[in-house]
């Protein structure tokens, strides 16, 4: 672990080591509204370390931008006060908190987006789900966005960065991964449009930079991460020439220097490996066209997280699933002790039990106490 647990600089920030929490939707807030809980706060609290970095779980920017009954949003002022607690929680053991900011866009419900259907860059036949108050449940039909209707949206990402920052956390990313609507924008098989928004990959990034730079607005480029996630099958997304495609949204976000680029292996689907012996392929095709830090997520354990770190393709390596069982995930991969396993039950919502429950390390414990 002689890399994995190594000083680095993340735009403006100094991290003690290089593993990171993932976002995780984990669908925990209270009912009706949004509000952050506080047995989120004693999450993120409990998987805060000194000098140590976490993604907070997709943030819906707007009513209409939201997919999951149960998850995360920032977009009224009742909202705040649970927000704080969580950064301050963080805080209070030393780490950082970058808030990850989103639009589901087609991936809804009109149960859960005030009534009016899901927006997308175009309609394009789409089988994918949302979570409403009767489960999961197939999307609702979707629209085109009018062009005229794109800056208000860009507007929305920018109040949510600066409710953000006036929570006290520390920068924000912008979630273009995994099929939502930046995603949407970026790749060929969900963007149909034939105006300045669609076409050309010099197009179908537009969408992706206003939202960069309305983030940039608020935090400045050293505080603003950006998530992508090439080839990935999540959301029913696809592109012609994902390489490409890709490699060209790495070079464009390399230009604005941003703290970091965060990329999820192919071989992950949501919460599913598809892949489980699928070596890392995204971020060796990035990092020629991306200077910046790049942090690795999808499917690593401490030895792989460890390997891809000292091979340079990573900087650091986000964990998800692990995280969730393992409050204390960076401390058991630095001394390699057990892991506890992962309840994938308790993962799309729920109470404590098997959130918020999960013991640090101890002598004493069994790993299989808290399956």
């Amino acid at each position: 672990m002689a890399h994995l647990f190594t000083l680095k600089k993340v735009g403006a920030y100094t991290l003690s080591h290089r593993v990171v929490l993932a976002p995780m939707t984990r669908m925990r807030t209270i009912q009706p509204g949004d509000i952050p809980s506080p047995m989120m706060a004693d999450f993120y609290g409990q998987r805060a370390s000194e000098g140590g970095l976490e993604i907070i779980e997709g943030v819906s920017i707007s009513v209409p931008a939201r997919s999951y009954l149960g998850a995360a949003s920032f977009y009224h002022d009742g909202q705040t006060e649970g927000w704080k607690a969580i950064a301050n929680a963080i805080h209070a053991k030393g780490g950082r908190a970058f808030m990850q900011l989103i639009h589901g866009g087609r991936q809804s419900h009109v149960d859960m987006t005030g009534g009016v259907a899901p927006v997308a860059p175009s309609v394009v036949p789409f089988e994918g789900v949302a979570f409403t108050k009767d489960g999961f449940v197939p999307a609702s039909p979707h629209r085109a966005l009018e062009i005229e209707e794109i800056p208000g949206i860009i507007e929305e990402f920018r109040v949510a960065a600066q409710r953000a920052l006036d929570a006290g956390f520390d920068g924000v990313e912008l979630h273009g991964a995994n099929g939502y609507l930046v995603d949407q924008f970026i790749q060929d098989g969900t963007n149909k449009r034939t105006d300045a928004y669609g076409g050309p990959i010099e197009n179908r990034v537009r969408f992706l930079r206003e939202a960069v730079e309305a983030l940039i607005s608020v935090w400045g480029a050293d505080r603003v991460g950006v998530r992508i996630s090439p080839s990935g099958q999540w959301g029913g997304i696809s592109d012609s020439n994902p390489e490409a495609t890709f490699s060209y949204v790495a070079q464009v976000l390399d230009g604005y220097k941003l703290a970091y680029l965060h990329v999820i292996e192919p071989r992950i689907k949501g919460d599913d490996t598809l892949h489980e012996d699928h070596p890392p392929v995204a971020v060796k095709y990035l990092r020629p066209h991306f200077s910046g830090p790049i942090i690795a997520a999808g499917g690593f354990d401490g030895a792989s997280a460890e390997a891809i770190v000292a091979a340079g393709d990573a900087d650091l390596v986000a964990f998800g699933r692990h995280f969730s069982s393992n409050p204390d995930l960076p401390y058991r991969l630095q001394h390699k002790l057990p892991l506890t396993p992962y309840v994938r039950a308790a993962f799309w919502g729920g109470d404590e039990k098997h959130y918020s429950d999960f013991p640090a390390w101890s002598p004493t414990l069994e790993p299989t106490e808290a399956e």
